[in-house]
């Protein structure tokens, strides 16, 4: 064995090597793919009545900007802790850090700036932004290391995760949110975990519990009937948000209740996905690469936007 060879860090058994640490691998690392659960803080801005100012726009974006980079930093440490047991993942497996594209030390230096830069640019924000910033922080670190195998628990912390984001979405542009739309993006968080929890289970089967303790209290049988509580839950919060007084007062129309057809067919569509096609274990490639969900959403944006802004 040469001296060049000795000094090449080990192989991983899926090729990669150990102990690296690239920009691409870092990238990867930090799931870009998945910073559309972010889009969670937009709401405000259009239920607000705030799209056509400029400040708010910005602000939003900026805090678009904060949240993608703490989920990052939750998602370095959380592969770091997961790195064993992803290696026997059958996707999970090809994460750089489980593979041996990035080294562990790299990816917890990385998780460290990036949490404390996002942290800083919260409080030129809002205080209570920041305030919400630092609890998705601290919950997405208590999730990784310990409840995300508490069963049921695991969930509703999931559907916490996105609560925090809408919330916060309305406090960087100083406006009050809606309970409803609260209620409904807690529903829609947890239909999505359940779903996802619903993929795992049938995908490991027998080794669901080796990956995450929680699986092993779930079966598919129960997952499909919370989801049904949650898909019925779902929807006749949405329909009671859009014919609330407080909803048409504010947007002086009641035509908001003509975006019902599309949240149905976005769930059944969901449903249609998760069922047939095996699908639901990964959320953002749904929103983005099924055509008709695609389409559905875009067509329920434009409608809600035009029912808010041309009255």
């Amino acid at each position: 064995m040469t001296i060049q060879q000795e000094q090449q860090p080990p192989r991983t058994a899926e090729g990669g090597r150990t102990g690296g640490c690239s920009a691409r691998a870092l990238l990867q690392a930090m799931r870009p793919a998945q910073w559309t659960k972010n889009g969670f803080v937009f709401p405000a801005l259009v239920f607000g009545h705030k799209l056509s100012d400029l400040t708010a726009v910005l602000e939003s974006a900026a805090a678009f900007g904060v949240f993608c980079l703490l989920s990052s930093s939750v998602y370095l440490i959380n592969d770091v802790a997961d790195a064993e047991k992803d290696r026997q993942h059958p996707t999970k497996r090809t994460r750089p850090i489980a593979c041996g594209r990035l080294s562990c030390g790299a990816a917890v230096a990385a998780a460290v700036v990036l949490a404390a830069f996002s942290v800083g640019v919260s409080f030129l924000l809002a205080p209570m932004f920041a305030g919400m910033a630092i609890i998705y922080l601290v919950l997405n670190l208590a999730y990784s290391f310990g409840l995300k195998h508490v069963v049921i628990v695991d969930v509703l912390c999931i559907s916490m995760f996105f609560v925090l984001r809408a919330a916060a979405g309305a406090a960087a542009i100083h406006v009050e949110i809606s309970h409803w739309l609260l209620i409904c993006t807690v529903l829609i968080a947890l239909f999505i975990a359940l779903s996802k929890r619903r993929h795992e289970l049938v995908l490991l089967s027998d080794n669901a519990s080796n990956h995450r303790g929680s699986l092993g209290e779930y079966s598919p049988y129960l997952l499909d009937q919370m989801i049904a509580v949650v898909t019925a839950s779902t929807l006749m919060a949405y329909v009671l948000y859009t014919v609330d007084d407080r909803t048409i007062g504010e947007f002086h129309s009641d035509h908001l209740v003509y975006t019902v057809p599309f949240v149905l067919f976005g769930i059944f569509r969901y449903l249609y996905l998760v069922h047939q096609k095996g699908e639901g274990g990964n959320p953002d490639r749904i929103v983005v690469s099924d055509k008709q969900f695609l389409i559905n959403m875009v067509l329920w944006a434009v409608v809600v936007g035009l029912v808010i802004y041309l009255h």
